[in-house]
């Protein structure tokens, strides 16, 4: 089987790998491939906690089958011409890894669609490794993202006769490094196109039951958030959180970003700068619901540009970030 990743492939007895896991994307803009993948996304108990009695009929027979088509249109909007951005970004993201840690084969997965992480997984077993780091690209931590992650990791070495060693980086929203990257990012998009009215960081959404159960997302939210403001130079006022991509009818974090663009339009405030810290790689929520739906939004209640930060992708101060923190990880692990 080709391996998913352009790196060095050598892995002997004892080599040590890092698994990069991002969310994942449909293999297709079509609603056939769109709907495999949200079929897959949202079977995951991690993701929806309801009982499959009343969901799986809800699933399949309106919210798929009235979803898909228009989601495949939205992923054709922004499809690239080496495929999905998420995962092309996310692969470049790796192979500059690669080049920066090459006594680790670094390897990419996604939690639903393909690469998936099974198949990853045995590649990295066939080539004999013995230890494992992952690493979920969501800064912030959630039972939704990194657990399910861990949930996948687990579930798949749970048939091997000889596990490997395994280690697993939940969360890195205060990591020195991710914060150095993301100041450098909003401080380049000032240089060149000069500071808005106000920053506006904005986050996925969870259902507000998931924080009342004892989820730290939206606390790690804050505090990154905050750290950053901080770095910024940014006084209260002159930025804000809020949370994105909300579903259904139940109440989720707020504010939202939606209503919150709403909002400030008519309070005067005519230029936003939006960057959206929990995205690792660019991707559906952040070039077309951010930077065209939103701008929609911002701009029909008033307001004249909203300006979307780029994700950190595989920028330099990204790739050193990330690069680091698997290191600080992986110490300790004889060779």
């Amino acid at each position: 089987m080709k391996p998913y990743l352009d790196a060095p492939t050598s892995a002997g007895p004892g080599r040590t790998a890092l698994l990069l896991v991002n969310l994942g994307t449909p293999d297709a803009p079509t609603a056939g491939a769109v709907k495999r993948y949200l079929s897959q996304f949202l079977h995951d108990h991690r993701v929806v906690e309801l009982t499959r009695w009343l969901w799986c009929p809800l699933l399949h027979f309106i919210i798929l089958p009235l979803r898909s088509p228009r989601v495949a249109r939205n992923y054709a909007s922004i499809w690239m011409d080496e495929g999905s951005p998420l995962l092309v970004h996310t692969r470049n993201l790796a192979r500059a890894m690669q080049h920066a840690l090459p006594d680790v084969s670094v390897r990419v997965a996604m939690r639903y669609g393909n690469p998936s992480i099974p198949d990853v997984l045995r590649e990295l077993q066939a080539e004999g490794m013995q230890r494992l780091l992952v690493l979920p690209l969501y800064p912030q931590y959630s039972a939704s993202t990194s657990g399910s992650v861990l949930d996948a990791v687990g579930k798949e070495l749970a048939g091997w006769r000889r596990t490997p060693d395994l280690r697993f980086i939940a969360d890195y929203h205060l990591d020195g490094g991710w914060l150095d990257a993301l100041e450098a990012r909003v401080r380049a998009h000032w240089d060149l196109h000069g500071r808005a009215d106000q920053l506006l960081m904005s986050f996925h959404g969870l259902p507000k039951r998931y924080e009342t159960a004892g989820d730290p997302y939206p606390r790690q939210c804050e505090a990154g958030a905050r750290a950053l403001a901080g770095r910024l130079g940014l006084a209260e006022g002159e930025w804000r959180l809020t949370y994105q991509s909300r579903f259904g009818r139940e109440e989720w974090l707020q504010p939202y970003t939606d209503k919150t663009l709403e909002a400030m339009a008519r309070e005067g405030v005519m230029t936003v700068d939006v960057i959206c810290p929990g995205f690792a790689a660019d991707c559906l929520e952040t070039l077309e619901e951010i930077a065209v739906e939103n701008d929609q939004v911002f701009r029909a209640a008033g307001g004249q540009a909203l300006r979307y930060i780029s994700a950190l992708n595989d920028e330099p101060g990204h790739v050193a970030a990330l690069s680091a923190l698997a290191r600080s990880h992986l110490q300790g692990w004889p060779h």
